[in-house]
């Protein structure tokens, strides 16, 4: 199974995104938009999984899971990957309590590691929101200038979850499990 383990924003919080960027997406038509309902933050990209190491797997991510508060996140700002000027992905930011972003998505690859899955992508996690993907590297600082005001309404994350990506024509995510962010916030509030 092709997995990963994300944040999905709730559907208030695409619908505001989707209606921020509709001026944008006809005049980018070079851009493959990716469909607000695959809309995810990967935390952890796991790559294929064995079955085998699911039972181990859940018990890990549950655990990591457990040991954070829940989120207020917010999108915001736009960027490119590897570089405005070479974008082969355009995203919008997130905005929230980063440390504790970066290490959840730690806890949640390492424990991934432990239970046998393989992380198929090792880079540093950088919070944000994939909103489109071209083939060939593309000049994009335009709309990120465009877009770059943008600031969200925040919400509350208050789980992850292990997604199941089936490819094809056009890519499905399955949801396979979530796992609460179950820590008492600082000041006691759970």
């Amino acid at each position: 199974m092709r997995l990963f383990v994300g944040l999905l924003p709730p559907q208030r919080t695409r619908d505001e995104l989707l209606r921020a960027l509709e001026p944008h997406r006809a005049a980018w038509s070079e851009l493959r938009w990716l469909d607000s309902e695959n809309w995810h933050v990967t935390l952890s990209f796991l790559g294929e999984v064995p079955e085998r190491v699911m039972p181990e797997l859940e018990t890990r991510l549950a655990r990591a899971a457990s040991r954070y508060a829940p989120m207020t996140l917010s999108f915001t700002g736009a960027g490119a990957f590897p570089s405005a000027r070479r974008a082969r992905v355009f995203w919008t930011g997130l905005d929230g309590p980063r440390p504790e972003l970066v290490r959840l998505a730690d806890s949640l690859g390492a424990g991934a590691q432990r239970a046998g899955a393989v992380q198929a992508d090792r880079r540093r996690f950088r919070p944000h929101l994939t909103l489109a993907r071209s083939r060939a590297e593309t000049d994009v600082h335009r709309l990120i200038e465009a877009f770059g005001p943008f600031a969200g309404t925040a919400w509350e994350a208050g789980a992850v979850h292990l997604v199941r990506s089936h490819l094809g024509a056009a890519v499905r995510y399955e949801t396979i499990a979530e796992y609460p962010l179950a820590a008492a916030a600082p000041g006691g509030r759970s």
